[in-house]
């Protein structure tokens, strides 16, 4: 992964070079504290060990059992799905993968109706194994299977904690088991058995994504100008306690869409905290040049844009014509078009003085994908560290969750008092 803070100096807000070395001394005593909690594989830091504790084989053993088939369904929410939708998409495949990481009856019933239930692979994960909108999802397509005469116990793997409803089903019916990594929060854990096995059953190497994670990983250093992934975490961090409070992550492949979906929950869930944090948008290279584009170079200077591109990506020849003005772009190619875009984007903020960032990674393949996934969760973990918050846990996530079990009737909270009276003001 390479990262380039050019455009991110003295722009607005105004972040200089000699800032950043001053910060650097913060960066290096971070890092030593990292490195401390890497070393007691403590929560949250034992994410930055998956490339030497995650077990490749393990997965693919995990997955053989399933022979060829049309279709895999994701079942899970927040870390436990973007992860494997951030891959699928990334790394594309032969299989249709979808995912169910929402309990909208209108999405879940109209996938049902439409999925090939006796060809697809359900993957359901859950750590602790009783999480609602999961369990809830996973009962319904169990159901749906059964309905149509298919044997889900042949179709189903599961991922999930030492104990729970969902250990005691795998255990009751013998279904294969991988289980989630202790110590790895849900968003941080898409180099595990969380989501490697949508891309082991699409067929794809799971080696060479943790070896790309792996490489990453060895780049881990003292300074942030040794580190791409601490410069990072570094300059978003810098650039937040100078005012900017939004990160636009703005990707120019659009297989990379959900990856931008998947760093959104790392930033935001990690980060939000304490009054701090930065805002995650998400924008598509060149898609939102057309929209987005005007309030990030127009708008209130409170944002950064992290751009992001693979350097070497597929091409398709755009064909001559003699079309009046459109000459210049007949005998070009798309990849020639985007980059180009790609670079317009990039000086357009520059000259409107708002900070951008460049990512790249050689190819959008399974090492390329390894490293930016591995960069991205350090770089939140560098962040978490400058900023002084408590990066791995979600107090904000698990109030939302105790006030629905409440209204539910299933929490330790009764439902009248699950949630406060809400105030009105309805206007008809």
């Amino acid at each position: 992964m390479y990262v380039d803070l050019g455009n991110a100096l003295d722009a607005e807000p105004r972040l200089t070079r000699e800032a950043l070395e001053r910060l650097d001394e913060r960066v290096a005593d971070a890092h030593d504290r990292i490195e401390r909690g890497r070393a007691e594989a403590a929560h949250g830091y034992a994410s930055l060990n998956l490339p030497e504790t995650v077990d490749p084989a393990a997965v693919r053993r995990a997955v053989d059992r399933f022979d060829d088939p049309a279709a895999v369904l994701s079942v899970g929410i927040g870390g436990s799905a973007l992860g494997a939708a951030t891959l699928a998409e990334a790394l594309g495949t032969d299989l249709d993968a979808y995912v169910l990481d929402n309990v909208d009856p209108a999405r879940v019933a109209g996938l049902l109706e439409t999925l090939p239930l006796s060809d697809t692979v359900v993957h359901v994960v859950s750590r602790s194994g009783t999480t609602a909108e999961t369990l809830s999802n996973f009962l319904i397509v169990r159901e749906a299977m059964a309905d149509a005469g298919v044997d889900w116990t042949e179709r189903t793997l599961v991922t999930t904690g030492p104990s729970g409803n969902l250990r005691n089903l795998a255990d009751r019916h013998d279904l294969p088991v991988l289980d989630v990594p202790a110590g790895v929060p849900g968003r941080f854990s898409v180099l595990s058995t969380v989501a490697l096995p949508v891309a082991a059953l699409a067929g794809h190497d799971v080696e060479a994504i943790v070896d790309g994670a792996r490489a990453e990983a060895d780049r881990l250093a003292g300074s942030l100008f040794e580190s791409p992934a601490y410069a990072y975490g570094a300059t978003c961090h810098a650039l937040e306690r100078r005012g900017a409070g939004v990160n636009a992550m703005m990707p120019y492949a659009e297989s990379l869409e959900s990856f931008a979906e998947w760093f959104a929950q790392l930033w935001a869930e990690s980060l939000g905290k304490d009054a701090v944090g930065q805002t995650p948008a998400r924008a598509l290279g060149a898609t939102d040049q057309h929209s987005q584009l005007q309030l990030y170079r127009a708008g209130p200077r409170d944002k950064l844009v992290t751009l992001v591109r693979p350097r070497e990506r597929p091409d398709v020849a755009i064909p001559e014509t003699d079309l009046d003005g459109l000459a210049y772009l007949g005998g070009g190619s798309l990849a020639d078009l985007l980059d180009a875009e790609f670079r317009a984007t990039e000086a357009s903020l520059a000259a409107s003085n708002c900070p951008n960032v460049r990512i790249e990674v050689d190819r959008v393949d399974e090492r390329g994908v390894g490293e930016l996934l591995y960069g991205m969760e350090a770089a939140c973990i560098m962040y978490g560290e400058l900023a002084g918050v408590e990066t791995f846990t979600q107090p904000a996530v698990e109030w939302g969750k105790r006030a629905a079990r409440g209204l539910l009737g299933g929490g330790d909270v009764d439902a009248e008092d699950a949630v406060p009276e809400k105030r009105r003001l309805v206007i008809d």
